[in-house]
């Protein structure tokens, strides 16, 4: 099954700056995160897989440069989101050589031996509102693979050493020369007697068996800021895969994914909170307790608020992420109509509307005069 237009996953234009990208993956992201569609979690898992995957490259200024240029292709071959693509490791004209002649034909240079960069890492972290807010640090467990502590690293039991490889002399690499029609060939390809590593163990290391490196389950502690929000990512140094002949280690990405709250909803830094109230209170005035982040507060609503009016409360919002001081919080009334009425309430109700006349509601007699207007009627 072919895959989907990036731009078209994420619902985007192809001229789409990056903070409409970023605002349209928050919001897939929250629409199929798997623990919202618990009803339907596999086909959540799979939309929201193909969410991320969209956003990791659009979100990446080289590699949306490369998508436009060579679309899906340009991350064919094992290169996927996440990896380099055309020209990056593996990748490129090498690749076509080595289909060809083996590894580098033609005499350009064989595989690489020296030390590599471990894999990155994914971790998912979900958190509650109120520690995105806040920050918090988290304990996490990650299954990864680490050097050997028994040989450090090189595969030999202690107290022996690797020995260099006799027969490609430690380069991990050997050429073959043949004959063809087109003339004389050499192709360099890895040593079949030492796998390419330029070392032979003799002595295997009894705890990893002679690889150099153990699987093991690492526990690290996450510090997450204040103010992240969710899709939001951390980069761990080090924290990844073990690195290959000495390099080092990968990296850990934690992604962030944010529970939604019962009260608050959020908008960048600021939060909105709707707060019910009665038509006595909205008609008269009143003092009531709200909801912020740090706790109840009092907040007066002035007599003759109309239902959906928003009041502000300065620095009660998220606090900016790497930056100084807080959003806001924005409160806005709902004012609720009584649905069962006395036959005493209702007689209250129908001498208050005696007495105000047609002032009851200006803005409705201004409606209906504007109604007037246009349909003369």
């Amino acid at each position: 099954m072919s895959k989907r237009d990036y731009y078209e996953v994420l619902g985007v234009s192809r001229t789409a700056s990056d903070d409409e990208i970023k605002k349209a993956f928050r919001k897939l992201a929250r629409k199929y995160h798997p623990d919202v569609n618990r009803n339907n979690p596999k086909e959540a898992e799979e939309k929201f897989k193909e969410i991320n995957e969209a956003y990791e490259v659009l979100s990446d200024s080289g590699r949306r440069a490369q998508y436009d240029q060579f679309g899906h292709a340009a991350f064919e071959g094992g290169a996927g989101a996440g990896q380099q693509g055309f020209g990056g490791p593996g990748g490129g004209f090498s690749d076509i050589f080595d289909m060809f002649f083996g590894q580098s034909g033609f005499g350009f240079g064989g595989r690489q031996n020296g030390p590599e960069k471990g894999a990155d890492l994914r971790y998912d972290m979900e958190i509650t509102f109120e520690q995105a807010a806040f920050g918090v640090e988290n304990e996490i467990q990650i299954p990864r693979t680490e050097e050997c502590n028994a040989c450090q690293g090189t595969g030999a039991a202690p107290g022996t050493h690797p020995e260099t490889c006799q027969h490609c002399k430690g380069t991990g690499q050997v050429q073959v020369v043949q004959n063809t029609p087109f003339g004389r060939m050499v192709n360099v390809k890895a040593c079949d007697r030492c796998n390419g590593e330029g070392r032979i163990v003799r002595t295997p290391c009894k705890e990893c068996h002679g690889k150099g490196k153990v699987r093991k389950r690492r526990n690290i502690k996450i510090k997450i800021p204040a103010g992240v929000d969710n899709g939001s990512r951390l980069r761990v140094a080090h924290e990844g895969e073990a690195g290959q002949r000495g390099g080092p280690p990968g990296d850990l990405y934690v992604y962030i994914f944010v529970k939604p709250h019962k009260l608050f909803t959020r908008e960048g830094s600021d939060i909105i909170c709707d707060v019910p109230i009665n038509f006595v209170q909205a008609a008269l005035g009143d003092e009531i307790d709200v909801p912020t982040l740090d706790g109840k507060l009092k907040l007066r609503i002035p007599e003759g608020t109309q239902s959906g009016t928003i009041f502000r409360l300065r620095e009660k919002g998220i606090p900016h992420l790497r930056g100084h001081g807080r959003g806001d919080q924005h409160v806005r009334v709902k004012v609720l109509t009584p649905q069962k009425l006395t036959d005493k309430q209702k007689d209250l109700l129908r001498e208050f509307a005696k007495t105000c006349g047609d002032n009851v509601n200006p803005e409705q007699k201004t409606f209906f005069k504007k109604v007037k207007d246009v349909f003369g009627v």
